[in-house]
């Protein structure tokens, strides 16, 4: 499977992290998008740094090009992640306003009817942000925010991490044993 990660702006960029090493394990081409303010989200949160990760991905695309393949509906990848999703990027998804690449290769899997998995993580959530998350749910979008279960017993954060990355592969049809599933 192809696939496109966007990893946004907005606090929790471990899952976006934790994704990607699941996908690459699972022998998926990955087509990455790491935005400025994740960079600096990811040296503050994480022990990581956008050099790690640009050397993980199969590819690695500059927000601000809108001249690589992921910026036309005609470049063929079968489904997108926007993990996190900020409430700036859901705006623009959400309005069709494809401002850096990730936001016009969002729209693009949204006319071409291609999986798009926006996984928010803000809380709390105002009015504006709502009518977002519904306009993107209408447009096609699928809307997984970043709330782990407890059923699986969590015993330390990874396990919260690896719920939602699960629950992330689970869209993409791609089998995993990150948490214990409900009996």
């Amino acid at each position: 499977m192809k696939l496109l990660l966007s990893i946004g702006g907005a606090s929790g960029s471990i899952y976006g992290i934790r994704l990607l090493e699941e996908l690459l394990k699972s022998s998926n081409e990955v087509h990455l998008i790491v935005s400025d303010g994740a960079k600096k989200i990811i040296d503050h949160e994480t022990d990581y740094t956008f050099k790690d990760l640009k050397n993980m991905a199969n590819f690695c695309y500059d927000n601000s090009n809108m001249f690589v393949g992921p910026a036309s509906g005609s470049f063929n990848l079968d489904a997108m992640v926007v993990l996190p999703c900020s409430m700036k990027t859901l705006s623009a998804i959400a309005n069709g306003y494809g401002d850096t690449l990730t936001t016009r290769a969002a729209c693009c899997f949204l006319k071409e009817e291609r999986k798009l998995v926006l996984v928010i993580r803000e809380t709390p959530l105002d009015l504006p942000g709502i009518k977002n998350l519904l306009s993107a749910k209408q447009a096609g979008a699928t809307i997984l925010p970043a709330m782990p279960g407890f059923y699986h017993k969590p015993k330390k954060i990874d396990d919260l991490v690896n719920f939602i990355v699960g629950k992330i592969l689970d869209q993409l049809k791609i089998k995993h044993s990150l948490f214990k599933r409900w009996k």
